[in-house]
């Protein structure tokens, strides 16, 4: 279970204090599917990274079973908006950066593995400049997933992508996710997507108001029973496309 204690994120802009995220709390339970949506800078991309120890919280904690994370783990894969390949190396030398620390041995046969999982597995010498949008982001999905992670975080990785490319790549981390037991939580702005490939559904609504002390958090269980559920659909949109609003303290 990944919990979600109490976090705040100040950032300093010049003498005053932009709050992203106040107080936040949410449970997420092992193997779920979990999608973050809400206004542009309410905060969903600075949680994921809190999430995986790249961003530092100005108060609360982030625990996973039970053991409070405050760096970098094995145990938290992200993927982002970009691949963030190197160009000088190949497939294989940029998913290996990942395992440095292991043996050359053990190296080959994770990627070899990992390589088979995200469809790769005859790409490994190819550059990042041979490549397709789509390639690119499975490799950046391998280096994610080649320490073996039990919760994968996505920014947005595939919003670049055409629709086609898009839509395998949906549904090859829904086969991620059902073969290597991920918890997987994403931040996406394609409404269906959204909907139809999550278990629950969390709005993250950033205060308005002085006197509202805590990010405010909607919570939309079973999303995908409800793909027709006009109500549903009007409140992630409305979420989504809102104008942005950050607080200033």
């Amino acid at each position: 279970m990944l919990e979600i204690s109490n976090i705040s994120k100040i950032f300093k802009n010049n003498e005053k204090d932009m709050a992203a995220l106040q107080k936040t709390n949410l449970l997420i339970n092992d193997h779920e599917i979990i999608s973050l949506v809400g206004q542009s800078g309410c905060g969903k991309s600075t949680l994921l990274r809190i999430i995986g120890g790249l961003e530092k919280a100005s108060t609360g904690f982030i625990k996973l079973n039970n053991k409070i994370i405050k760096k970098p783990s094995s145990n938290i894969g992200m993927v982002f908006q970009d691949p963030r390949l190197m160009p000088w190396l190949n497939v294989y030398d940029n998913i290996k950066l990942s395992i440095l620390n292991e043996n050359k041995k053990q190296q080959k046969v994770k990627i070899s593995k990992t390589l088979q999982k995200v469809g790769l597995e005859n790409c490994e010498k190819l550059w990042p400049r041979e490549l397709s949008g789509g390639m690119a982001q499975r490799v950046a999905i391998a280096r994610a997933l080649v320490r073996e992670p039990k919760v994968l975080l996505l920014d947005e990785p595939f919003s670049a992508l055409d629709s086609f490319t898009k839509t395998n790549l949906h549904q090859h981390v829904k086969e991620l996710w059902a073969s290597l037991k991920l918890t997987i939580i994403k931040v996406f702005h394609d409404i269906h997507e959204t909907t139809s490939m999550s278990d629950r559904i969390l709005i993250i609504q950033t205060p308005e108001k002085k006197e509202d002390k805590n990010t405010q958090i909607i919570n939309i269980n079973d999303p995908r029973s409800d793909l027709k559920n006009v109500k549903y659909n009007e409140l992630i949109k409305n979420s989504i496309f809102k104008e942005p609003s950050i607080k200033t303290l």
